[in-house]
């Protein structure tokens, strides 16, 4: 097994629920995945020691949607995701430390 390819992998959940049920892919989920993506290469940090935005299923947390959660550190973000995105781009870009989570 190797180390970390990634320095931070970041999921996002975009489920989408029949309507009217709470799900993250109400709140604009795969858009906010999109701009990670899109900031990322822009930024030029995306790949190997860089970042992975991926999609994902239901993390079963649909009531605190958006949810997110980044790894290795495995630090799960719901609420504020775009704020959460604009902190955590700066931090990867300026090799700070990883935000407290949940915020």
């Amino acid at each position: 097994m190797t180390a970390n390819y990634y320095r931070y992998h970041v999921f996002f959940c975009i489920n989408q629920r029949e309507a009217g049920q709470r799900c993250c892919g109400n709140h604009n989920s795969q858009a906010m995945r999109d701009y990670l993506k899109k900031r990322t290469k822009e930024l030029g940090i995306v790949g190997r020691d860089g970042v992975r935005a991926n999609t994902a299923g239901c993390m079963d947390r649909c009531k605190h949607g958006p949810v997110i959660v980044i790894y290795p550190e495995g630090v799960w973000y719901t609420g504020k995701i775009r704020m959460i995105l604009m902190k955590l781009l700066a931090s990867i870009y300026n090799r700070g430390a990883l935000l407290n989570g949940c915020e």
